[in-house]
């Protein structure tokens, strides 16, 4: 596809992540030949459903540019949520960038709650215990899968 405006000035390195079950972060770096006076806008959506927003707290770096942004009250849906990052500049027309990201697949669980581990002395060994993370999106236990590491003290 083409794309109007200067080559090399779209944003890259674009990445998203989901932590404390309802907060994300994007961020992206400056296009390599974007003017210096480029300024970046991200608007998303979590369906296709409904109207694009702007982001509203934006993360900027020592020249003032937005570099990022960060969310609250963020719901993971089903459906794939669509980033659109444009740019302006006085001296040229910046190249966009977008992207459609399964919102479940950037997310940074909490760790499970609870935690207990019971040793006997007799060759029973131990029985460790814990509790579900907490999420926004997943409602049945059985789609959780754990991991134990047991490292002899």
């Amino acid at each position: 596809p083409v794309f109007a405006g200067l080559n090399g000035s779209a944003i890259e390195n674009f990445s998203c992540v989901i932590y404390n079950i309802s907060l994300m972060n994007c961020t992206w770096r400056a296009g390599q030949d974007a003017p210096e006076d480029t300024q970046y806008f991200l608007y998303w959506k979590n369906s296709i459903y409904g109207d694009a927003v702007e982001c509203e707290l934006y993360l900027k770096d020592e020249n003032g540019r937005n570099t990022g942004c960060r969310f609250q009250n963020v719901t993971i849906t089903n459906e794939k949520a669509y980033f659109l990052v444009n740019g302006s500049s006085k001296d040229s027309l910046i190249q966009f960038y977008d992207e459609y990201i399964q919102l479940y697949k950037i997310e940074i669980l909490t760790p499970p709650l609870n935690v207990t581990a019971n040793c006997t002395r007799q060759s029973l060994g131990c029985i460790i215990t814990w509790k579900s993370p907490l999420t926004s999106h997943v409602e049945h236990r059985e789609c959780f899968q754990y991991e134990i590491s047991v490292q002899n003290k």
